[in-house]
Parts: C-alpha cells; structure tokens; sequence
C-alpha cells in the first residue's frame, strides 16, 4: 500500500513549511508556488511527508492513501 502526496494549487501561498519539514519531497519555486519533487515516495518517506501536510500553514497539502 502506498501513498499519492496531492497539492491544492489554490491554497499554496509558497511558504515554504513543506520544504522545510520534507525537502526531498518539495521545493518553493521562484513563482511561490509548491512543486512536489516524488508524488508518490517510499514509506520511509511517510513521517517527513505527513509533517509538511500537518504544518503546512495554508492547509494545501494532503496525503491520499493507495491501493
């Protein structure tokens, strides 16, 4: 079972917090806007990716769960 990391690009307001928490899996571009480097990681990746959705200030990151 693995999992989909999911930006709302209407949210994003390029904080940064993602990248700060999980920078394996974000980078803040230049136009402040959230681009997530691996949409689906592996689940050693699951702890850094559930931070940066819990801190993400805007609320525009969620983790779906795959089959």
């Amino acid at each position: 079972m693995g999992f989909r990391i999911v930006v709302d690009r209407d949210l994003c307001q390029g904080h940064g917090t993602c990248e700060g928490e999980a920078p394996d899996l974000f980078e803040v571009g230049k136009d402040k806007q959230v681009e997530v480097l691996d949409e689906h990681p592996g689940d050693d990746q699951r702890k850094a990716a559930e931070l940066a959705v819990k801190y993400c200030p805007t609320h525009a990151l969620s983790i779906i769960d795959e089959a």
